[in-house]
């Protein structure tokens, strides 16, 4: 044996023989879905922003229970009327291109994210600021336009999250593929299916446990327990509920169910017909079991919804119940002038759980005469197809299936993006172009003010309007599930269904 290869041999023998040694290896995660995009400001889907965690940090963030921490910040304060929000900042922090961190860099990133000229899609965060002022380097004060009590929650969501100046200026429009953050690991490589980050030894805290982290998306769910069965994966958030007896029975593996803050819906689309009749919507959602979506989707780890936020969020009020009702349904389909129902399309996403979600609802509104098609796409063409449309009218999207979660814990996360009339593609995410005048005002009204009696009269009026006008077919807000080899530790699901890997680390 070589000299070289007994102090190898020596070093290992010394980390297995110490008990509860903590190893330094690579993590490996298998996710659903394909990441769209690496600007964190500007991509639509939770996956891509939570996994965007490992290189970027907001000035606020979530810890694993979901409660508001700072991050980049070290404190903040507001007025009485929530219009002006000083932010103290954290020292000694740099990007990873050695750029440093301060005032400066924080206004150059919330005044491009709050540029309307940029189309960022994360842009109404930060909508509401009118002017960052730097007050000194480790010191900047927003001004908003109007009261608005949600803005720290706001900055906490990753959308906020701060990018490198320097690599702005270098990569303009590519930063999306040239990610430079503050965070604990640094870019590695991206591809079409494998993200791979690797530790940053100059982290402004602790250096990570782990060497590497590498995210991959595996549609199939097969394949992605396949993958924690034989080692190639370590961490599974989002765990396919059917295989969870699998992961039970096998000691060398476990599996955590946690409450959720994801409603899952199908987004009907106002501008195409027959959705923009409210009696037509209103018959598809008595036309679907809510309680037998839950159990054949989700393995009973769902409860159907009762409002158009779920009730982890705050704010949240019960507003009622579309009882699945056969007889109900076919009656306004036959006021509406649709007796004999019409054909149409859903879009899905391609992994296993969408896909068993749409042929659910396929076969349940077949009941009511209505064709359904199903149309899977994959996460990056979906992102092209329903998000960076060019104006309302190139949509062509009837039926959406998703979920939405809101990341800032919010009421108004939950609901503005999705449901207030201006918000349409490309600029947000109302997929069913929806407007209604008196939603409107009641969710304008609500970020107009900073009182919690007051901003709480309102959702419960948008709830109970949007509910009433049926822009969806509201389905259920599932658990989350979350698998992983027993030999990991400090891997954590969000109540949003994002992740956090930051305290990864193997034991023996």
């Amino acid at each position: 044996m070589t000299l070289k290869s007994l102090m190898i041999s020596s070093a290992l023998s010394a980390m297995l023989l110490a008990p509860g040694a903590v190893l330094a290896r690579d993590l490996t995660v298998a996710i659903q879905n394909n990441l769209t995009g690496l600007d964190p400001t500007n991509v639509n889907d939770t996956l891509s922003q939570t996994s965007l965690r490992l290189v970027y940090q907001g000035l606020f963030g979530f810890d694993k229970d979901m409660k508001l921490i700072p991050l980049l910040a070290e404190s903040y304060e507001s007025n009485k009327e929530a219009t002006e929000f000083t932010i103290k900042l954290r020292s000694g922090v740099t990007f990873h291109d050695g750029t440093p961190f301060n005032a400066e860099a924080v206004k150059i990133n919330i005044d491009r994210l709050r540029n309307p000229d940029n189309n960022l899609s994360r842009r109404s965060l930060v909508s509401m600021v009118n002017e960052v002022q730097v007050v000194d380097d480790l010191t900047v004060k927003l001004l908003l336009d109007a009261p608005f009590g949600a803005m720290i929650a706001s900055l906490a969501h990753p959308g906020a999250m701060m990018i490198s100046p320097a690599a702005l200026e270098k990569h303009g429009s590519e930063i999306g593929r040239n990610p430079v953050g503050t965070g604990a690991f640094t870019f590695t490589r991206w591809s079409a299916d494998t993200l791979e980050v690797a530790r940053n030894d100059n982290y402004w805290k602790e250096p990570a446990k782990v060497d590497n982290i590498i995210i991959r998306s595996v549609p199939e769910s097969g394949a992605r327990m396949a993958m924690l069965q034989t080692g190639e994966a370590q961490f599974v958030p989002n765990f396919p509920p059917e295989l969870m007896k699998v992961v039970e029975a096998n000691p060398n593996l476990k599996v955590e169910t946690s409450p959720s803050i994801v409603e899952w819906y199908v987004a009907l689309n106002n501008n195409k017909e027959p959705f923009g009749n409210k009696l037509v919507r209103q018959a598809l959602n008595h036309a679907v079991d809510k309680d037998a979506f839950c159990q054949v989707v989700f393995s009973g780890l769902c409860t159907p919804a009762d409002s158009i936020i779920p009730k982890g969020l705050a704010f949240h009020v019960p507003v009622g119940e579309y009882e699945f009702d056969l007889d109900r349904a076919r009656e306004l389909m036959a006021e509406a002038g649709y007796e004999d129902g019409f054909s149409t399309e859903v879009w899905a996403n391609s992994n296993t759980e969408s896909l068993r979600a749409v042929q659910f609802l396929q076969q349940q509104l077949a009941q009511i005469n209505v064709d359904v098609n199903v149309v899977p796409l994959e996460a990056g063409v979906a992102a092209q197809r329903i998000w960076s449309i060019e104006s309302p009218e190139d949509a062509e999207v009837q039926m959406y299936y998703g979920g939405w979660s809101s990341s800032t814990g919010d009421a108004d996360w939950g609901i503005r993006p999705l449901l207030l009339g201006e918000n349409v593609p490309p600029s947000m995410f109302n997929v069913a172009y929806y407007a209604d005048k008196e939603l409107d005002a009641a969710i304008n009204g609500a970020i107009g003010t900073a009182d919690p009696s007051e901003r709480a009269a309102f959702y419960e009026t948008a709830q109970k309007l949007a509910w009433e006008g049926a822009p969806w077919i509201f389905l259920g807000v599932t658990d989350l599930i979350a698998a992983q080899t027993s030999d990991v530790t400090g891997v954590h699901m969000l109540a949003d269904r994002g992740f956090l890997l930051e305290d990864a680390a193997f034991t023996e």
